[in-house]
């Protein structure tokens, strides 16, 4: 299989905390990997020094077999990779269908705005239209982002992250503050994407979805990866148990 992404003993510090300390992953063409740990694991952290927001104090990152290390967020969106925030954000005032018109102009201007003017084309608007289809959320295409309740936000995340056509997506929490049925119909939302052949990293806290979705699971503790396969074996993993699972007693349940 193609490896999308590599990351090679990735380490950062804040104020002489090792927030990441020598994390390591190998995502290959059509993973759907869940990244989990247990609060304070640099879960997060190590998801935005893949995507450029942090620069690492040493190690590297390969995209699409390129060194990006140094290289800034858009010129990894720009090789295929795109993420969503656990905390949302979308553009407000504006509709949904407007949101992802935004990205899917993205190629025609770096501008937000003029992104969206550049896009009003019937063929993007169709293609908008699509996107929101595939995250079940056409029915409200013309609602403004205010009105929505956090669950379609969430969805309307993820639609304009596909507006960038990625290779790879990375997801931060996507099912937070989600209910269970509208967490269980985001993750089979994920599955259909990445079964049509889109790359999937999942950061999530909650084990039961992931352990339902994923394909691989990768555990992080103290900033290192502990664990990485399939995951039934290795959520039985006693490391795993000793240092994640049994450590927060939400997740045991699951």
């Amino acid at each position: 299989m193609t490896e999308i992404l590599r990351a090679e003993h990735l380490a950062v510090q804040f104020g002489g905390v090792k927030a990441v300390d020598g994390f390591s992953l190998s995502v290959l063409q059509g993973d759907l990997i869940g990244l989990i740990g247990p609060n304070g694991a640099g879960k997060t952290t190590a998801l935005r020094l893949l995507t450029g927001v942090i620069r690492p104090d040493s190690g590297r990152v390969f995209l699409a077999g390129v060194d990006v290390t140094a290289r800034p967020v858009h010129h990894r969106v720009r090789l295929g990779m795109a993420l969503t925030h656990q905390i949302v954000r979308p553009f407000r005032g504006i509709t949904a269908l407007e949101n992802v018109l935004v990205a899917t102009g993205h190629a025609h201007t770096r501008g937000a705005f003029p992104a969206l003017f550049a896009a009003t084309r019937s063929e993007e608007r169709e293609r908008a239209l699509a996107l929101l289809e595939r995250v079940d959320l056409a029915e409200v295409a013309g609602r403004r982002t205010e009105t929505l309740p956090l669950g379609q936000l969430k969805r309307l995340e993820v639609a304009r992250a596909l507006a960038l056509d990625p290779k790879i997506i990375l997801l931060d929490e996507p099912l937070a503050g989600l209910n269970s049925s509208e967490a269980e119909a985001l993750s089979q939302t994920i599955v259909a994407l990445n079964s049509s052949g889109l790359t999937v990293v999942l950061i999530e806290h909650n084990l039961s979805e992931v352990l339902r979705i994923s394909r691989r699971l990768v555990v992080m503790v103290a900033g290192r990866v502990v664990a990485d396969g399939d995951p039934a074996a290795t959520v039985r993993d006693p490391v795993v148990q000793d240092a994640y699972v049994g450590a927060d007693d939400e997740h045991a349940q699951a």
